[in-house]
């Protein structure tokens, strides 16, 4: 059975992209498109690798990263962070288990989605 990605990704063509990466690593991959659906998600389901883009609708990556830190249920679970802003990125270095700065390439995404395979 492939591994669940939960990607919180806004931009839909990110989000193929990053799908397509994520699937050639063996992963299912499901889209949140923003932090209302992530969050009611991630009630509802326990990932085993998290893609988190910062600037979303209705909750920003860094509140979505914050909920996820602070559940018990999902604390453990690795978070990978992508952000065209550096500044922000900086800041959930401390939170995150990666910080990609956009542009992310597939190849760069694929290699890195591999390290996290079970």
């Amino acid at each position: 059975m492939s591994q669940h990605v939960l990607m919180i990704e806004d931009d839909v063509d990110l989000a193929t992209i990053f799908s397509a990466a994520l699937e050639n690593s063996g992963f299912s991959v499901e889209i949140a498109k923003n932090g209302k659906i992530a969050l009611q998600r991630l009630g509802e389901t326990t990932p085993d690798l998290i893609v988190l883009d910062m600037h979303l609708p209705h909750f920003n990556g860094a509140q979505i990263l914050s909920h996820i830190r602070s559940d018990g249920r999902l604390a453990h679970i690795p978070v990978i962070v992508t952000t065209a802003d550096a500044r922000m990125g900086e800041s959930m270095v401390e939170m995150a288990d990666v910080v990609l700065i956009k542009p992310v390439s597939y190849q760069q995404l694929t290699e890195l989605a591999q390290r996290f395979q079970r």
